[in-house]
């Protein structure tokens, strides 16, 4: 691989607020699965796009739920 095809390969969604949210399962920063996170490494580019593509429908889901829960729980 060159390195501009490694520049091209999806980062990580991360956000260093790494708590997952019991009812959703779903991580409170980046809204990945636990499995989804602990994968990513192994990847390939095609799956992270993927899961990345999921990301924005999650937070439009969830991310009001998840934000009061973290609230209630003196988390994020």
């Amino acid at each position: 691989m060159s390195a501009g095809a490694q520049d091209d390969a999806p980062r990580s969604p991360c956000i260093s607020v790494c708590v997952i949210d019991g009812p959703s399962g779903l991580c409170a920063g980046c809204y990945r699965t636990l499995d989804e996170i602990a994968a990513w490494i192994d990847l390939p580019d095609v799956e992270r796009r993927a899961i990345l593509g999921k990301l924005a429908s999650r937070r439009a889901e969830h991310g009001l739920a998840i934000a009061r829960r973290q609230s209630a729980y003196g988390q994020r």
